[in-house]
Parts: C-alpha cells; sequence; structure tokens
C-alpha cells in the first residue's frame, strides 16, 4: 500500500536499545493476521504473543479459528489456550502474562510479535494502561446483572453509552462482564470508566503494522470462514462444551459463534439462521475494530494484505531494528 520509513513509538528518537522492541501486527478478523504473522517470524526469528481474547480459551477451536496446531509448530505462540472457559481473564491479567512473555522471549534472544485484533488488549499493553484501581462491589455487582437479565445486555449497554460513551463504543455489547465493570466504577466513584484508564509511556520500542482488504473483500472472506467452520465441525465442537457443563451463559460462550450454535442444539435456531446471525454480527465487529485501529493512524503502517508485501514490510522491520 506503502513505503514507509519506520520510526520509533509516535515518532519519538531514542539511544538504541533503551527499550526493547516489539513488532504489533493488528487488523480485523480474517484479514489474514495468522499466515503473515507466522511468516515474519520465520524469517525474523520471533514468537508470537497472542492478543486476541477469544484465543485464551481451551476447547474453543474452530469457532475462534485458533491457529492450527500445525501453524503453532512452525512458530511458538504464548497466550493460547491457557483457561478453561468458565475462567474469567480480565485486561489486567492479560497485560501482566503478556508482558512476562514478551520479556521472556526477548531473555533467549527472539524478536517478540503480539498480534491480535482485540485493540483494547493491544493498547493495554502497548501503551503502559493501568485499569481502575476501584475495588470490585459485589452487591452494586449483583443489582447490575440483575438488571441484565430482567432487561438484556443491549439495555445495560445503552445506558453505559448514555452516561460513558467512549467507554461504550470500546466494550462489545455482548460482553456483559466488562459492561457491568464499567458501570461499577462508574457507580462508585462518580466519575467516567473511560477517564480511570491511566495510560504511561510505553515499555516498548514500538513497530506497528496494519494489515487490511477492500472492505467486500473482507466480508467475502468472514463469510468463507464461517462456512469453513460448520465444515469442520463448530456445531460438535460447541455440543462437547456443553457436554462438559459451560453454560451458554458464560461470558466466553458469547463469542461469535457459539451462542448461536447453542440456539441451534436447543431447537431455538436454525442453522442458516445461525449463518445470518453470525455474518451480521462478525461485520459489526469488523466495524468496531475499524474504530480501534483507524487507516489515519500515524503510529500504524498499514498494508494491503492481499498483495504480495511481505519483502517490503520484512525490510522495514529489519530497518527498524537496526
Amino acid at each position: 500500500m506503502s513505503s514507509l520509513e519506520f520510526q520509533d513509538h509516535k515518532g519519538l528518537k531514542r539511544p538504541l536499545g533503551s527499550k526493547p522492541p516489539l513488532i504489533v501486527i493488528v487488523g480485523p478478523t480474517a484479514v489474514g493476521k495468522t499466515e503473515i504473522s507466522i511468516q515474519l517470524a520465520e524469517r525474523l526469528g520471533g514468537e508470537i504473543v497472542s492478543a486476541d481474547s477469544r484465543l485464551f480459551y481451551r476447547g474453543m477451536d474452530i469457532g475462534t479459528a485458533k491457529p492450527t496446531s500445525e501453524e503453532r509448530l512452525r512458530i511458538p505462540h504464548h497466550l493460547i489456550d491457557v483457561a478453561d472457559p468458565d475462567e474469567t481473564w480480565s485486561l489486567a491479567v492479560f497485560q501482566r502474562l503478556a508482558a512476562g512473555a514478551i520479556a521472556d522471549i526477548h531473555a533467549r534472544g527472539r524478536l517478540p510479535f503480539l498480534v491480535g485484533g482485540t485493540g483494547q488488549y493491544i493498547h493495554a499493553v502497548t501503551h503502559g494502561w493501568a485499569p481502575p484501581a476501584t475495588e470490585p462491589d459485589a452487591r452494586l455487582r449483583a443489582v447490575l446483572e440483575g438488571l441484565a437479565k430482567s432487561q438484556g445486555n443491549d439495555w445495560l449497554h445503552q445506558r453505559l453509552a448514555l452516561l460513558d460513551p467512549p467507554a461504550a463504543q470500546a466494550i462489545d455489547p455482548r460482553n456483559l462482564r466488562r459492561t457491568v465493570r464499567a458501570l461499577e466504577v462508574i457507580f462508585s466513584t462518580g466519575c467516567r470508566f473511560s477517564d480511570q484508564r491511566g495510560q504511561g509511556e510505553s515499555p516498548y520500542r514500538l513497530l506497528t503494522i496494519g494489515l487490511i482488504r477492500p472492505r467486500p473483500e473482507l466480508y467475502a472472506r468472514v463469510d468463507a470462514r464461517i462456512e469453513a467452520m460448520f465444515a469442520a465441525g463448530l456445531l460438535d465442537e460447541v455440543r462437547s462444551l456443553l457436554a462438559l457443563g459451560y453454560s451458554p451463559d458464560l461470558p466466553t460462550m458469547s463469542a461469535i459463534g457459539y451462542r448461536e450454535c447453542a440456539a441451534v442444539l436447543r431447537g431455538e435456531m436454525s442453522l442458516e439462521g445461525a449463518k445470518v446471525c453470525m455474518r451480521r454480527l462478525t461485520r459489526i465487529f469488523v466495524r468496531r475494530q475499524a474504530n480501534w485501529f483507524k487507516a489515519e493512524d500515524a503510529e500504524i503502517h498499514w498494508f494491503e494484505a492481499g498483495e504480495a508485501k511481505m519483502d517490503e514490510i520484512e525490510k522495514g522491520i529489519r530497518a527498524f531494528l537496526k
């Protein structure tokens, strides 16, 4: 898409080696981040740290488009299959473990690649976010969860949008846990949740590569991926998770595809209806990702994922590392 001069985070000139390097690869779902990041890591002696919140959970492979075992044999991947579906991973937990994985990769003389499409998880690591320190309030949380149960998740998310539009924009309406946490902090402190997220200087020397495709092409890839998921056994994967006792109401099971498949298995939705719903929700998700990773963001060097730009990206990374 363009030939760019690679530079430090926000263009700051720093003494060589003053911060450890981190290569960040971002872009919307289905754009091709997995294969491109693996190829770059193979060429540059790297390892991949996943910043996709859907990939943490064991047994949720097909519906999350998790890297295959063959792909993970090609390059070491970190923070994949690290929790069970009924475990809750907070942003703070991810931030701490991602920092540990990156430090370990550096210590072994390898190059870390932080790869994913979950904007908050990427920014928490790269921008030194400090989550609000407000202690959990069990009674308030129970009230908010009760409202979500009686009025619906979307209703509660709309209340958040009235009180704190930036926070609502950053939180997926399907993610009840994060919606409740944001409202809990607002009601406990009287301040907007989005205003209480501290941000420090990045601990890394950053190079961020953004991958894009024309929207019609991206949507076609999304549709093809959904069909491939069902052909690979997505319904059976969800059936197995339910048989293991994981409730379809778990936050993890709200990931696109899992709740819809659970509805199919209960006879509440047709298979075609599930596919239609998944296509619609994924398009919404792609638009939300675009709000995090904007084309005009000067920190991101954008490349068309469909073009043969691997040599150009590799050359830019090598120049950045000198």
